[in-house]
């Protein structure tokens, strides 16, 4: 039997602009997330996929629909606490999850919070530093690090009240090439090493690609779901979306519409073999 962490059921969601207009930014969206795996949800601005997420961390209530998170409604205000503990969120800008003057310091502000022991509280800083490679930074000031480190230093924040999931809204997207691979590599790590269930929105096809599964969002609905294989192989349904794909799955669907028979693609390698075969 599957085990899920995240299940949404029909779930809406509408919020008025300043000038009034009612803007829809979920639209029946039915979802089922497994525990341990490694989703990415994808959309263009707009699609709906940061409003998706914030119902996962219980930032924001389902208005219509349901959105079940480890087993608790989370329209009930009753969880909120029990859901935040099991679901961490890290956000786009890392100097918004940043609040103290040194790195440990930081990390150990979220289970301070909750009253933890403090050798268990020291015990946890040394665990989530050391899982996202930045042990050695532990007494440096977060303002001198790098936007990559700055970021792992957030998810280490996150990381420090072992929650089941994790939900990463865009994190990569104010960081150079260097900082985006040093938080994606972090990210894998932690799923498939520690088995924490992640749930990605990016904007980076490349970094989707690396997924068990992607979800793609347009208007405020699921509009395309499965393994990264499967929905590259969409690449005009994509484009269709305002959404680019990798350039292996890209090229591949070039050569179909030529009548050239290749396989569904998302890396070099992989086209590389379908084309020497």
């Amino acid at each position: 039997m599957r085990d899920y962490i995240i299940v949404t059921e029909n779930l809406s969601y509408s919020y008025k602009t300043a000038g009034g207009a009612q803007i829809n930014a979920l639209s029946g969206v039915s979802l089922k997330i497994e525990r341990g795996e490694f989703v990415a949800i994808v959309g263009v601005n707009g699609s709906g996929k940061s409003t998706l997420a914030k119902h996962f961390n219980a930032l924001i209530p389902p208005q219509s629909g349901k959105c079940v998170v480890c087993g608790c409604d989370c329209a009930d205000s009753q969880n909120t606490l029990l859901i935040r503990q099991n679901v961490g969120m890290v956000f786009q800008n890392p100097d918004n999850q940043i609040v103290a003057a040194l790195v440990e310091e930081d990390v150990a502000f979220g289970p301070e919070n909750i009253g933890m022991p403090p050798e268990m509280i020291r015990e946890r800083v040394r665990f989530a530093l050391a899982a996202v490679g930045m042990e050695d930074y532990r007494r440096q000031a977060p303002h001198m690090l790098s936007g990559g480190q700055k970021q792992r230093v957030a998810i280490a924040g996150v990381l420090a009240l072992q929650p089941s999931c994790m939900v990463l809204d865009e994190p990569t997207a104010m960081l150079d090439p260097l900082g985006r691979r040093e938080v994606l590599s972090a990210v894998l790590e932690l799923n498939r090493q520690k088995g924490i269930t992640i749930v990605y929105i990016t904007h980076f096809m490349r970094e989707a690609a690396l997924a068990d599964r992607i979800i793609v969002m347009d208007g405020g609905r699921a509009a395309l779901a499965g393994q990264p294989k499967e929905v590259f192989y969409q690449a005009e349904k994509l484009k269709k979306l305002g959404l680019d794909v990798p350039l292996p799955a890209d090229i591949a669907w070039r050569l179909r519409q030529k009548g050239v028979s290749v396989p569904p693609v998302v890396t070099e390698e992989e086209l590389a073999v379908a084309l020497c075969r």
